[in-house]
């Protein structure tokens, strides 16, 4: 591939982990960064939930944590990626996204997905091997909700009355079978970091949903694909391994006593399963061009999970990401005085790049 792709919406997620066991200094750091992002240009927040703690910390209640950064910040978007859906009451979801969205002058985009872990399945008294029947059973209840629907009971709509969400629905997928399901439901989709299970590289094993996707779609409005990777651009690929090295090998490790990576990893095959873009800004757009599914994507975003870097080297790597990676890119920030825009629709279908 050559010259500049597409324009997309840029975007960064985080995880809210720390060092140590002070989540409100973690908390206030995650909450810096929004603003820090507003001020960049960034399009849009995403924040991971997490009701079992990972290393560090984890977001347990994303939507109070968007209420306070709707208040700090001006024009970003705030988006989950992902909200647990089998674990919450979907009509009181709706309330709160409704309440985030009216705070914060329409900006709320809703990512949802099916978690991953049996303990938070059984703390929340919810069978996981039905997780995703519950995911589509809720799901459907949430849309109607925050389509301004009666659910529940005759006669009663949650408050305050949602806006449109017809095109701001998100699901998190794991395979082709997934990514067709949410293209028939009208959700966007949303595509991890790592693809588990695979050996493939992620954007060989990813490209084939994107394109199932495109082609299950069939909704008068345009589709959109959220691509999410870990980029963590500095000053060149020494000093970038120094900041995530550790704990991306780490992670790699533990994922494998899940059976997600091959056990006895190393540290550089740990960032080749983590499709890490790491290195200089230079080498990080290059790989980037050679990236077989962003061409088809409407929002990058952008994060740095599993590693936790410290808060000063997380915030020079988010100013790297926009004013030297993205823009290289394609992507440019609009007017800081004027909210973070829709995408474009996803491109059609095309050939998959060779080696697909």
């Amino acid at each position: 591939m050559t010259g500049e792709l597409p324009r997309f919406r840029l975007g960064f997620l985080t995880h809210v982990q720390g060092r140590g066991t002070d989540l409100a200094r973690t908390y206030r750091d995650a909450q810096d960064l929004f603003v820090v992002a507003d001020e960049l240009g960034f399009d849009v927040g995403w924040v991971a939930q997490h009701h079992v703690p990972l290393g560090g910390g984890g977001l347990s209640s994303p939507w109070t944590f968007l209420a306070h950064a709707a208040a700090r910040t001006t024009r970003i978007r705030l988006g989950t990626a992902v909200t647990v859906l089998p674990l919450e009451d979907p009509v009181r979801l709706a309330e709160d996204v409704a309440t985030v969205d009216a705070l914060s002058g329409g900006r709320v985009e809703l990512g949802v997905g099916s978690g991953s872990g049996d303990l938070e399945y059984a703390a929340f008294g919810r069978d996981a091997a039905r997780k995703r029947e519950l995911t589509s059973e809720h799901l459907d209840v949430l849309r109607r909700a925050l389509g301004n629907e009666e659910v529940g009971a005759p006669g009663f709509r949650v408050q305050p009355a949602p806006g449109d969400f017809t095109d701001r629905i998100w699901q998190g997928v794991f395979s082709r079978g997934g990514a067709v399901h949410a293209a028939g439901g009208g959700s966007n989709l949303l595509l991890n970091r790592a693809a588990y299970g695979h050996d493939a590289p992620t954007d060989e094993v990813q490209r084939p949903w994107a394109d199932a996707f495109l082609a299950a779609w069939d909704r008068p409005r345009g589709p959109r694909i959220g691509l999410s990777r870990l980029v963590f651009p500095a000053k060149d690929r020494r000093t970038a391994l120094r900041h995530i090295g550790d704990d991306v090998h780490r992670a790699a490790l533990r994922m494998a006593e899940h059976g997600a990576f091959p056990e006895g990893l190393g540290a550089e095959e740990a960032l080749r399963r983590f499709h890490a873009f790491h290195g200089s800004p230079e080498e990080i757009v290059a790989a980037f061009r050679r990236e077989k599914v962003l061409p088809l994507a409407t929002d990058l975003i952008t994060q740095f999970n599993p590693a936790v870097p410290d808060h000063d080297a997380t915030v020079r790597a988010l100013e790297l990401i926009a004013t030297e990676v993205a823009p290289a890119l394609g992507w440019s920030p609009v007017s800081r005085d004027q909210p973070a825009p829709a995408p474009a629709p996803a491109p059609a279908p095309a050939p998959a790049p060779a080696g697909v």
